[in-house]
């Protein structure tokens, strides 16, 4: 199909674009924080591809190259909105900033609760740099060994992991910061229910 597709076979081209959209859109959108930004950016990446296509290298997989695409496409919106929000430049180190996702976090059930538990993993993911995020989205959720996400990011193995450990350690504070917050605000609202309730009964004494 590639090889087709580089011959300008349209229908080829289309093929490609079907068998590997979805999963380019999962990994746009674990790393922006809506889906339009993540449709916008997985079309763009297959414009892109449509671009270069004659010069694939077939040393390396579509996906591989696909997914780099997608993941530097996305890395730079989250850069530009930054330094448009900041009104400045953006240091290469300036990573203790929000954006990444994960699901590794078990719904606790269906329905509501899921989506607000999903909710709150994205935007604890939020929390993190996005060289942390980024690796989290492409392990966590489409499952890739570190290897091939080395190749993704252009990093090491190494330095893939390493991102793992420690962006999996910042995400874990976050979601217990954000837990101990809510249970800090459902005592507030109930200590507050409670003295109202002293009150009442003190006017009817």
């Amino acid at each position: 199909w590639i090889r087709r597709a580089q011959l300008g076979d349209e229908v080829a081209f289309a093929w490609l674009v079907r068998r590997h959209e979805m999963r380019a859109y999962r990994i746009a959108r674990g790393l922006l924080p809506n889906e339009e930004d993540a449709r916008d950016v997985a079309q763009e990446a297959f414009l892109r591809v449509f671009r270069s296509i004659e010069r694939f290298d077939f040393g390396y997989a579509f996906t591989t190259w696909l997914h780099r695409i997608v993941t530097n496409l996305a890395i730079d919106h989250l850069r530009k909105r930054r330094v448009v929000a900041r009104g400045g430049a953006l240091d290469d180190d300036e990573s203790q900033a929000p954006e990444l996702i994960d699901e590794g976090v078990e719904d606790p059930s269906a329905g509501v609760i899921r989506e607000e538990t999903v909710s709150e993993v994205r935007e604890c993911l939020e929390a993190l740099a996005p060289h942390f995020r980024s690796v989290m989205v492409l392990r966590e959720l489409e499952g890739l060994a570190c290897a091939e996400i080395a190749e993704i990011v252009g990093a090491t193995n190494v330095t893939v992991r390493w991102r793992l450990h420690r962006g999996r350690k910042l995400f874990q504070e976050e979601w217990e910061r954000r837990q101990r917050s809510l249970k800090g605000n459902e005592n507030a609202v109930e200590d507050s229910a409670n003295t109202r309730s002293l009150g009442s009964v003190k006017d009817v004494a």
